[in-house]
């Protein structure tokens, strides 16, 4: 199994003409993924890459079944884009779009807490790398090779230090169930909280890794659920351990700006939780082997 996506997801990409779009999609269509066509207003009826291009996200689901979209538009319309697709009944949203307002994403945030639960999609992003089931289906933009199958959940805000370990994983022989990337911005469709409770329940995951870094709960709020609700190990490396408070580093939402949001303050606090800390990002892939070792 796998969480969000797997070989049988029915994909569109919107933004599916524009160049980065397009480069992207042919990436997803070449590792396997079952991507359907695309959006661009204005260009529906087209082909493009051998696939269906349809003016709205709304035609895309009744004409070829669309379940989940992957956003490359630009900031100023990819809050529109996403409420769209939850409008249109996308089951899974990812939005790699970066530098969207923060205003913007308030109102997409409120657009999605009005819809029913059982209706409401689920969205990671934006500002993130996407999500990978490998040798099932990639959603997003990372380099797809250097992910093997396995059994090993990632969650991240950085997407660059979930390519990192899923390499060194991939060198030691330890496999991905699926790798998420939530994004680095303030406001974000999923939480780690979130994608920790979907891989509680997917039996294929043993162990997950959480990569989080300075500003915002969020990463001691997984370790409180962890605590709380999880059978298996949760291994994290939390980046800015020298970051000066006040300053943004990096991503949008990496800042430090009230207590509790230090790297060093995220890392005792996870420890008392139980979760095990990797030191330095160069032991993502030898902390989770020694976990595995231990179980």
């Amino acid at each position: 199994m796998a969480i969000l996506i797997d070989e049988t997801t029915r994909i569109i990409v919107q933004g599916f003409t524009g160049k980065i779009g397009s480069f992207h999609a042919q990436d997803m269509i070449n590792y396997g993924s079952n991507v359907v066509g695309g959006i661009t207003p204005g260009k529906g009826g087209q082909t493009h890459l051998g696939l269906p291009v349809f003016n709205t996200v709304k035609e895309a689901v009744q004409q070829v079944g669309a379940e989940a979209s992957i956003i490359f538009v630009p900031p100023a319309f990819a809050a529109d884009s996403i409420m769209e697709a939850a409008d249109a009944g996308i089951k899974y949203c990812v939005a790699i779009t970066d530098g969207i307002p923060t205003q913007d994403m308030m109102t997409v945030k409120n657009f999605l807490r009005r819809l029913p639960i059982e209706q409401r999609m689920i969205l990671t992003g934006p500002n993130c790398a996407g999500t990978i089931s490998p040798g099932r289906a990639m959603l997003g933009i990372m380099p797809g090779h250097i992910y093997m199958k396995g059994n090993v959940g990632i969650v991240g805000r950085s997407g660059t230090l979930g390519y990192e370990a899923a390499d060194q994983m991939k060198r030691l022989g330890i496999g991905i169930s699926t790798s998420v990337g939530i994004g680095g911005d303030p406001i974000n469709g999923s939480s780690h909280r979130d994608i920790l409770e979907k891989f509680e329940a997917d039996p294929e995951t043993k162990v997950i890794l959480m990569i989080g870094e300075i500003g915002g709960p969020q990463e001691v709020e997984a370790g409180m659920f962890a605590k709380a609700h999880m059978t298996k190990p949760v291994v994290a490396y939390i980046a800015g351990l020298t970051a000066p408070e006040g300053r943004r580093m990096g991503h949008a939402g990496a800042i430090i700006s009230s207590a509790g949001e230090s790297a060093a303050e995220k890392v005792a606090i996870l420890k008392d939780l139980g979760v095990t800390i990797c030191s330095t990002p160069a032991a993502m892939g030898e902390t989770v082997a020694a976990v595995l070792a231990g179980m």
